[in-house]
């Protein structure tokens, strides 16, 4: 499959070398192309573009950026090429500044979420929240003692949630489908609650598993 990443930080290429690994084709779109070309250099599989370069060339795109550049990231053609598209949202709405006794800021409300938000904005695009509640380091092929991670989904296409189901599977994570874009609200703040060990520990090693009857 060819995936497209919009974004160039850590999360970014994390998740592009471990899809190359696993056999996909990607490009990462980004601002600069120029500033990852040693990084591709290194990555058998992993192209660099532009942000409209990478919407087009993706089969499946996937959104890894701050959250207060998220809307700025798929402007104008890079969302008329994801128009169809299932696109990955990987962002939290982390407001700038401090947390709180390692609880971070967000945003946004209880009442809303960054993916809606998004969703509203790009209706044609077909958004599954995944890949924010963990950091980069477990994101592919997760080792833990407890066995294979919950990643939490959250989506309006039934389709496009089963797309990216599948690619978790493939890189080491059992998912767990929340229902609509409105889960996106719980979903997003699982990132506060992952990130608290880390700031009040330094224990960045972890990640949420759903246990069922």
């Amino acid at each position: 499959m060819k995936i497209g990443i919009l974004g160039s930080g850590t999360v970014a290429q994390t998740l592009a070398a471990g899809f190359a690994r696993h056999g996909h084709e990607v490009m990462l779109g980004t601002r600069e192309p120029a500033k990852l070309a040693e990084f591709a250099a290194q990555h058998a599989g992993v192209k660099i573009g532009t942000g409209p370069d990478t919407a087009a060339f993706a089969e499946l795109a996937l959104l890894a950026v701050k959250g207060t550049a998220a809307e700025a990231a798929l402007h104008g053609e890079v969302s008329r090429q994801l128009a169809g598209k299932v696109l990955i949202d990987a962002t939290n709405p982390i407001a700038d500044a401090p947390p709180d006794q390692g609880v971070l800021r967000f945003f946004t409300t209880l009442d809303d979420s960054l993916m809606e938000r998004l969703q509203r904005a790009h209706p044609a695009v077909r958004f599954v929240k995944a890949f924010n509640s963990v950091g980069a380091a477990l994101m592919i092929d997760p080792k833990l003692p407890g066995g294979r991670p919950t990643m939490f989904i959250a989506g309006e296409d039934a389709e496009a949630k089963q797309a990216v189901a599948g690619l978790l599977e493939q890189v080491g994570w059992d998912s767990a489908d929340m229902g609509g874009a409105v889960a996106a609200r719980a979903i997003e703040p699982l990132c506060m609650l992952w990130c608290i060990p880390g700031f009040l520990r330094n224990d960045w090693v972890h990640a949420f598993k759903l246990l069922t009857a």
